[in-house]
C-alpha cells in the first residue's frame, strides 16, 4: 500500500534499479490514477496492480514477472556519445543532459534496444503508443522528427535513418 508519499516509493525504485540487487517490483495499492502509475513504472517498477484484485491475477502477474530473465538488457543503453540511463530516466549526450519528453525517450530507448534493425512505423505505434492512434497518423514522424532535433550534430549523418517506404533504423 502506498500509505507514504509516492515521492517515497519512486525514489525506492530507482535506487534499486540503480544497485546491484535485481529483483522484481510488483506495485499493490488503492490508488488508481494513471500519473501515479505511470511514475512508479518509469521509476522502475515492474507492474502496478491496484485494489481490489483477483488474487489469481496476483498469481499469474507474479509468475510472469519471474519468468522474466534476471537481466534483459544492461543498465544504462550507451550509442556512441549518448547514453540512456532507464532508471533515473535521464538521457545524456556528450556528457551533457539532454531533455527529452517521454515519448521522446521511449522511442529512443526503443531504438537503442534494437540497433540495426528497421523498426516499422506500425511497431512503434504498438509498443510505444496505445491502440487508439489510427495508422496513417503522422505522429511516429513528428517524434522522430523532434528527437532527431535535439539530438543530431552539424555536418554529421543522423543517427536515425529513414528506411523509405518502411520506417527507421539507428545506424550501427
Amino acid at each position: 500500500e502506498l500509505m507514504l508519499p509516492s515521492v517515497f516509493w519512486a525514489e525506492f525504485c530507482k535506487k534499486v534499479r540503480t544497485s546491484t540487487i535485481s529483483v522484481p517490483i510488483l506495485i499493490l495499492s488503492s490508488r488508481s490514477e494513471t500519473e501515479q502509475k505511470v511514475d512508479l513504472l518509469v521509476a522502475g517498477a515492474d507492474d502496478y496492480m491496484v485494489k481490489p484484485f483477483s488474487f489469481n491475477e496476483l498469481l499469474a502477474r507474479i509468475q510472469a514477472l519471474l519468468r522474466r530473465p534476471a537481466k534483459t538488457l544492461p543498465n544504462v543503453l550507451v550509442y556512441q556519445d549518448i547514453e540512456l540511463d532507464p532508471a533515473s530516466h535521464t538521457v545524456r549526450q556528450s556528457g551533457r543532459e539532454v531533455s527529452l519528453t517521454l515519448k521522446e525517450f521511449r522511442l529512443l530507448e526503443y531504438f537503442l534496444q534494437h540497433p540495426g534493425r528497421v523498426i516499422n512505423r506500425e511497431d512503434l505505434l504498438a509498443h510505444l503508443w496505445d491502440f487508439n492512434y489510427e495508422a496513417f497518423s503522422n505522429v511516429v514522424d513528428v517524434h522522430v522528427k523532434n528527437l532527431r532535433r535535439k539530438l543530431d550534430r552539424e555536418n554529421v549523418p543522423s543517427m536515425l535513418e529513414t528506411v523509405r517506404g518502411i520506417g527507421y533504423r539507428l545506424r550501427t
